[in-house]
């Protein structure tokens, strides 16, 4: 089964990050949850990354809030595709300098960028990317999308 490594810069980006991991867990993937910090950590930055594809993972999800320079230093080193979840910090310029910096990634470095705190979307497009080559986890995908569109049905009838 394939395994989604979840990495944050720090202990304050869990709360917008759980909603990754929570999402992935509906799906039953398994997902393997770090602190990396691209400026704290150089050297562990630098293993996870050479290494992620080499220790099952399929996909990585990045949160970084700041200069969030995390999702596109793992994306330089690794051959699995990123996705970047830009984190409104406290040091955060309202979460404008996090998406900037792991949006404008230079050409042959990509990395998906959801939307600011958009972790379950991240965890949602990782489970999409495994669904592509796994039947199971495409068919949980599949049940998760009908039960939002039989939400909103449900939620446009209470307005009658």
């Amino acid at each position: 089964m394939s395994k989604i490594g979840i990495i944050m810069g720090s202990k304050s980006d869990l709360p917008v990050m759980q909603d990754a991991i929570d999402i992935l867990k509906e799906f039953n993937i398994a997902v393997e949850v770090d602190i990396v910090s691209a400026h704290r950590t150089p050297e562990k930055l630098f293993d996870y990354g050479k290494n992620a594809h080499t220790r099952g993972f399929s996909v990585i999800i990045a949160g970084a809030g700041g200069a969030a320079h995390l999702p596109g230093m793992i994306a330089s080193l690794s051959p699995l595709p990123v996705i970047g979840v830009p984190v409104k910090s406290t040091n955060s310029i309202d979460g404008w300098d996090s998406i900037l910096s792991i949006l404008q990634m230079p050409g042959g470095v990509p990395v998906a960028t959801v939307a600011l705190n958009g972790a379950k979307n991240a965890g949602i497009l990782a489970a999409q990317i495994i669904g592509s080559s796994n039947a199971q986890v495409q068919e949980k995908i599949i049940a998760y999308k009908e039960d939002l569109k039989a939400k909103v049905i449900a939620s446009a009838q209470d307005l009658k």
